[in-house]
């Protein structure tokens, strides 16, 4: 596949995850779209899904090899994590942790809130439950 064929279908990967089509999501991949690949800002599939509570297309997304630890290089994107964790979209967060996220990663390469700090502050219980009974040490700051 060539270049621009490959940035045009990362760029409708980020798309369709932000928009919750699965099927699209699915479809992108089996086309071709690199699971990890990012649009014009840096922004990954994955964020996106994250962002957006879409937990089927975290769940292809996963499958297809993206990695659930990678910070998304938009200029207010973090890790998948944080984002689910942040909007409170308990089985987007349930579908990160089954795919190998790092339930203690910190965004801002460590300098940020880590996934269970951003659940508190934004007071979403059960995200908040999940992230400490995946972790460790609960340690949430607060």
């Amino acid at each position: 596949m060539n270049r621009r064929t490959g940035k045009r279908l990362s760029r409708l990967l980020v798309e369709a995850a932000g928009y919750g089509s699965t099927a699209r999501v699915e479809a992108l991949i089996g086309a071709g779209a690199d699971p990890d690949g990012r649009d014009t800002d840096g922004t990954t599939a994955l964020y996106v899904a994250s962002v957006q509570g879409n937990p089927g297309g975290v769940r292809a997304l996963l499958d297809a090899g993206a990695d659930p630890n990678a910070h998304s290089g938009g200029p207010t994107d973090g890790t998948p994590l944080c984002a689910a964790a942040c909007w409170g979209h308990v089985e987007t967060v349930r579908a990160l942790l089954a795919g190998g996220a790092d339930p203690g990663l910190r965004e801002d390469d460590g300098a940020g809130l880590s996934p269970l700090e951003w659940a508190v502050r934004e007071e979403h219980e059960d995200v908040a439950r999940l992230l400490r009974e995946a972790l460790p040490t609960a340690v949430d700051g607060t």
